[in-house]
C-alpha cells in the first residue's frame, strides 16, 4: 500500500518526467517553479533519476552558457513515465469519484435553493478563475506551454 509520502514523490516524479518529455532544455529553476518545489529540491530529484537511469543530460553545443544541460529521457524513464501516468491518474480519478460522492452526501442536507446558490457562486468563481488564470499555479502542461512562448515563472 502506498503511503501519501510515496504518492507525493510518485506526482513530482511524473510531473518532471511529464515536463521533461516535451522540454529536455527547461532549466532546474524552470522545472522547480512548474512543479512547485525549491530549486535545491528540483536538483534532487534530478540527481535521483539520473541514478535510477530515467533521464540523462546532454551539453547544449549551441547554448550561450556551457553550463546549459538538456535532460533526455531514456528508454526506461520513457516507460516508467507512462507506469508513472497510469498510476497518477488511477488515483485522481478515484480522488475525484470520492469528491463526487461527499459532495452528493453534504449536499443533500441542504435544500434546494442552498444548493442553487452555490451552484450560482461556483460559477461566477470560475469566471474570476479564468480571469486570474495568469496567477494560478502552473500545471505541467501550461508550464510547459508559457516555457515555450518565453513567459516567466512567478517565484513559489
Amino acid at each position: 500500500m502506498s503511503t501519501q509520502r510515496d504518492n507525493l514523490r510518485e506526482d513530482v516524479h511524473f510531473r518532471i518526467l511529464r515536463l521533461l518529455h516535451d522540454n529536455p532544455e527547461m532549466s532546474q529553476r524552470d522545472l522547480a517553479r512548474a512543479v512547485g518545489i525549491s530549486t535545491g529540491g528540483m536538483h534532487y530529484v534530478l540527481t535521483a533519476l539520473l541514478e535510477k537511469g530515467l533521464i540523462k543530460f546532454r551539453k547544449f553545443t549551441s547554448a550561450k552558457s556551457k553550463r546549459r544541460y538538456a535532460y533526455v529521457l531514456t528508454p526506461s524513464g520513457i516507460s516508467e513515465r507512462a507506469s508513472l501516468t497510469r498510476k497518477f491518474l488511477l488515483r485522481k480519478m478515484a480522488e475525484y469519484e470520492a469528491l463526487k460522492a461527499e459532495i452528493a452526501e453534504v449536499g443533500a442536507d441542504l435544500p434546494e435553493k442552498d444548493l442553487a446558490a452555490i451552484r450560482s457562486e461556483l460559477e461566477q468563481g470560475r469566471q474570476t478563475m479564468c480571469d486570474a488564470l495568469p496567477n494560478l499555479p502552473k500545471t505541467p502542461d501550461r508550464a510547459a506551454r508559457d516555457y515555450e512562448s518565453g513567459m516567466s515563472f512567478p517565484k513559489p
